[in-house]
């Protein structure tokens, strides 16, 4: 791939720049130290990848992808010193447009952050090349759905601006007693923590973060926190599975909407919000066609269409919806307090 660097710390930028020239299948493109000096040199020589830091001057990494994906789109990467530091710009990167984050990688010495960034770099050549249409193996029947105090699930997936898209759509909300919410985000294990932290900070509802083995529980939102696939057993308890290794998307969103449809029998509506490539459109489909509501996230407000887009042509969702809709057709179809 072609890789451009945004980073204004000479440091940095050189540890970055000899990861990437130090495999056969990259090269660096450019390297701007400014962002408005990013925006600028993407215009005349578009990346597949731009790394791209969060504090810069002229323009910070979080308006200059916001710029670049609204004038020469293309894969983000947000590449940061300990971005845990720096949750909030994180998010808004995210929320512009950035697909992922991970942390600087040193430049002296070994640093498990140059395996961690190629290992990002690979995942998002895939969607780049691929467009994620190889689609996970559907397995399991329906079986009768036991009592449980959880009657209605809300399921949703998430990928490029998803954050920022799901605090828009929750919150405020409270969800009724007998409702749970189960939140599929593409995001790295290493910063789902941080994720789910910053999200129990924008929603007025309980945020649980899923352990393998997990019960539903009711009134509170539940969220997917590692790389393997999100599961829901016949059980209605939530488990991870690596399975399908090789499908790009991680956690997947299509593998738990199919186990929603197969394996829950009470109310259920599937939300798919903004992402690259076309995770989830299969699953949600699957939702429709056993007869649950299912959403979908309109072109306009999307950060990035394509998730909602697969959707849209599989005719998998009921309603197609701007972001700042969604909530309210949420609220009417399960209740609760605002």
């Amino acid at each position: 791939m072609k890789i451009a660097i945004a980073n204004d710390v000479a440091m940095a930028a050189e540890a970055l720049r000899r990861v990437v020239a130090g495999t056969a299948e990259h090269q660096v493109l450019w390297i701007a130290r400014t962002g408005l000096e990013a925006v600028r040199l993407c215009a005349e020589s578009r990346p597949d990848l731009i790394l791209m830091d969060l504090n810069m001057p002229e323009l910070d990494g979080v308006e200059a992808t916001r710029q670049i994906m609204e004038h020469s789109p293309c894969a983000i990467l947000v590449v940061t010193g300990r971005p845990q530091d720096n949750v909030n710009q994180v998010f808004r990167a995210l929320g512009a447009g950035a697909l992922d984050v991970t942390a600087t990688p040193v430049l002296r010495g070994r640093d498990d952050g140059d395996a961690q960034l190629l290992a990002k770099i690979k995942t998002i050549g895939k969607l780049i090349r691929h467009g994620g249409d190889t689609a996970p193996a559907k397995s399991g029947a329906a079986v009768e759905r036991p009592d449980s105090e959880v009657r209605t699930l809300v399921a949703i997936g998430a990928s490029t601006g998803g954050p920022a898209a799901l605090a828009k759509v929750l919150g405020g909300w409270t969800p009724p007693p007998s409702c749970a919410v189960v939140v599929v985000q593409h995001i790295d294990a290493a910063f789902a923590v941080v994720f789910a932290k910053w999200l129990a900070d924008q929603l007025p509802m309980p945020v649980r973060m899923i352990e393998h083995g997990d019960e539903l529980t009711a009134g509170a939102l539940h969220i997917a926190m590692t790389n393997d696939h999100l599961l829901l057993n016949q059980q209605h308890r939530l488990n991870y599975n690596a399975v399908p290794r090789d499908y790009v998307y991680r956690p997947s969103v299509d593998v738990f909407f199919h186990c929603v449809a197969r394996h829950w029998r009470g109310e259920a509506i599937g939300i798919l919000l903004t992402g690259m490539g076309r995770d989830g459109g299969d699953g949600l489909l699957a939702m429709r066609q056993a007869g649950m509501s299912t959403i979908a996230q309109d072109q306009a407000s999307s950060a990035v269409y394509g998730m909602p887009r697969a959707a849209c042509e599989l005719n998998a969702a009921q309603l197609i919806l701007p972001l700042d809709q969604i909530g309210a057709a949420l609220r009417a179809k399960t209740g609760g307090k605002s």
